[in-house]
Order: structure tokens, then C-alpha cells, then sequence
């Protein structure tokens, strides 16, 4: 997708951010018209950024809390429209201004918005007013902070902008806001944006005070499980108050906020795939990871009961896991040579290696003391 880009405002900002007191300061170094930049040396750096930014994916859920692509949504109490939250109002002004030099005053704006954020850190400010040359032609503005380094594109004055001289900017952690967010080519939603900082500094989390996002798929998860427990205590007890209910509150509580939890063995094996159901009606995406033993296994939540199954045998736990095939995706490995027995056959071995474990006669590597390990091989 190619952009043409009608305005653009570049400032620089001077000063280091990780203590709010020090000395923040930014100049304007030039706002250009679409002529203007045609001819510019940011043209090369820039015009493929555009693209890469609209097609960079984005979870609405994402699988961590700190992933550098969000999409967020501006707040609005219920009621009321979007034009009553100041960031969109913001945008929305840039996305409109009538030439440059309007332009320019509401990019003036929007970086001093940016200075009053945490973490502020010395770098170009770009502010960009582009047009789709296909699917729309609605105007997206994009918001670019570069940091500076060494020996990439080089700052110099307000008339070259880029040469070889002095500080350096560079795109490879380049610092995004676009908006309105793109689905999908063409469509456009003005509610929402989105953001890309590949940092553990959440610059435009804290620049953009009006703007929520959604919570990432762990917290989801527990937030949902969580009510299902609940649920499932009220019928239990039935209003009814106990010291044995307040007991069960207390070990689920210590159960959820544990960082390593263990097997509960709390529900039937009915009522846990129900609950599963449930999340992943609403959540098809939904994982779950569990290590048993030394042995770590992560699936869809969706086979929980269909193709991956819990059981206790010979007093051991047992992941059982189905399919039409095996994949082995790393280096080649002898098991992948197996002619796999019966269940049955397997089910007669399970529990016996841990007696063998811990029998003292196994301390030479050998069944029993006695026969070359060896001797059973294929060769």
C-alpha cells in the first residue's frame, strides 16, 4: 500500500526522560506540503515505513501485556460521542487542517502533549498527514518517534534536514501511532488506533491519557476463570456461610495468585471441559501450557477433552495426547524411528520407572545389575 504524504511536521527533541525533572526541550525543524516532500531526502527514508506500519498485525487481546503492537480506543463515558475525548480531538484536528501552516500549529500541539509523557527521550518527532493512493481516500495521520544513533540518517538544519553531519535518526525502533486503525485494507475504525513501541517504556500509553486497551489474553483468561469459580461456589453453597466456604475461598484465592500451580483436582473432568467450552466460545485463540514432569506441552484450549486428555494410573499422572500424526520439527532424534505399541502395553510400563528410580539396585545403568545395554539395538 502506497502513501501520499499532503503534510508533515519534523521537530527534534533534546534531553534524556528518565527523570522527569531533567531538562526537555524540542525545536521545529520544517513542516512541508506535498511538493516539499516529494523532493525531500525523508522521502526514501520514510515511504516505506507507511506500509509497514498499516500492515503490521496487531491482537486486539494480545499474548502479553507488554506487547509493542496494541490497538486502543478512545474513551468515551456512555452517552456521548467521540468528539468529547481530547485525543481523538487532537487527530481529528490534524486529519483536517486546510494547509501547512495549520498543520503545523496542531502538530505544535500534539509534541508538547508528547513532552509531558515519562520516559521522553532526545529523537525526531514526526507528525504525518498521508493519503492512500488506493482503497480510501481518507487521510491517515501517523506519528513517528525515531531515537537517535549513530551513522544511520543524520540531522543537521532546518533546510537539509537529512545529510551526514552531527546526530542520527534511524527507523529500525522506530515508534508509531496510526490513525484511524485499518482492519483490513479499506476499512477504516475511527474509534480506535494504533500503536507500536518497541520499548519496555510505554511512551504512548502514557502520552495518550484518553485511550483504553484491551486486557491481554492471561489476564482475560483468569478474569473469566475466576468468575467461573465464584459461579460455581454460589451453587455450591447456595448462600449459604460456612467456615468450610470460607476455607474453599481462601485455597482457590491462594490457588490463582500462585505464579506455580499445581493440579487442583477441584472439578470433574464434565465440568472443566464445559468451562473450557465457554472460554473458547468466546475466545477461539485461547491456549493452555502445562508441564508434567520435566515434559512441557502447549495446545489449543479447544482440545482440552477432544485430543488431550488428564488420568491418573498406577498412582501417576498422565497427559494423553491424540492425533493422525506425528511432526518432529528439530534435529533428528531416534524416537523418530519408533513403531509405537498399544496403549495397553505402555499403560502396564506406567509407575514402574519411578520403582525402578528409587530401587537401590538401580545405580549401575544396568537392568537389574546384569546384560550389555546394548545388546537390543538395531545394528
Amino acid at each position: 500500500m502506497d502513501f501520499i504524504v499532503d503534510y508533515l511536521s519534523f521537530f527534534v527533541i533534546q534531553g534524556e526522560g528518565g527523570d522527569n525533572n531533567a531538562a526537555k526541550t524540542f525545536t521545529h525543524y520544517q513542516t512541508m506540503d506535498r511538493e516539499d516532500y516529494a523532493d525531500s531526502e525523508l522521502k526514501s527514508f520514510l515511504d516505506g515505513e507507511f506500509a509497514r506500519i498499516v500492515k503490521r498485525k496487531a491482537e486486539r487481546h494480545p499474548a502479553t501485556d507488554a506487547a509493542p503492537t496494541k490497538i486502543g480506543r478512545f474513551i468515551a463515558e456512555p452517552g456521548y460521542e467521540l468528539d468529547s475525548n481530547p485525543n481523538y480531538n487532537t487527530f481529528q484536528r490534524l486529519r483536517t487542517a486546510a494547509d501547512a501552516t495549520e498543520f503545523h500549529g496542531f502538530a505544535d500541539e500534539l509534541v508538547r502533549l508528547y513532552m509531558d509523557a515519562a520516559a521522553v527521550r532526545g529523537g525526531a518527532f514526526i507528525v504525518v498527514h498521508a493519503t492512500p493512493n488506493r482503497y480510501t481516500d481518507q487521510p491517515i495521520l501517523f506519528v513517528l518517534k525515531c531515537d537517535f544513533e549513530p551513522k544511520i540518517a543524520r540531522i543537521t538544519d532546518e533546510r537539509n534536514l537529512i545529510s551526514h553531519v552531527e546526530m542520527a535518526i534511524s527507523a529500525r525502533n522506530m515508534k508509531s501511532i496510526q490513525y484511524p486503525y485499518m482492519p483490513e485494507e479499506g476499512m477504516l475504525e475511527y474509534w480506535e488506533l494504533k500503536i507500536h513501541q518497541a520499548s519496555h517504556a510505554r511512551y504512548f500509553e502514557d502520552f495518550l491519557r484518553f485511550v483504553s486497551y484491551e486486557k491481554a489474553m492471561p489476564e482475560l483468561m483468569n478474569e473469566q476463570v475466576l468468575t467461573m469459580v465464584h459461579e460455581y461456589m454460589e451453587d455450591k453453597w447456595q448462600g449459604h456461610e460456612s467456615e468450610e466456604r470460607q476455607q474453599e475461598a481462601h485455597q482457590y484465592e491462594a490457588w490463582a495468585a500462585s505464579e506455580k500451580r499445581e493440579l487442583q483436582e477441584a472439578w470433574s473432568h464434565e465440568q472443566v471441559v464445559a468451562a473450557a467450552d465457554r472460554l473458547v466460545e468466546q475466545q477461539p485463540n485461547l491456549t493452555v501450557a502445562f508441564k508434567l514432569g520435566d515434559v512441557s506441552v502447549k495446545g489449543p484450549l479447544a482440545e482440552f477433552g477432544r485430543s488431550v486428555h488428564f488420568a491418573t494410573y498406577n498412582g501417576r499422572y498422565v497427559a494423553l495426547i491424540e492425533g493422525d500424526f506425528f511432526q518432529f520439527d528439530r534435529s533428528v532424534s531416534p524416537v523418530e524411528l519408533l513403531t509405537p505399541p498399544d496403549l495397553l502395553e505402555v499403560l502396564e510400563v506406567v509407575g514402574r520407572g519411578k520403582e525402578k528410580d528409587d530401587s537401590p539396585q538401580n545405580g549401575n545403568g544396568s537392568a537389574g545389575g546384569n546384560g550389555n545395554p546394548t545388546d537390543n539395538l538395531p545394528y
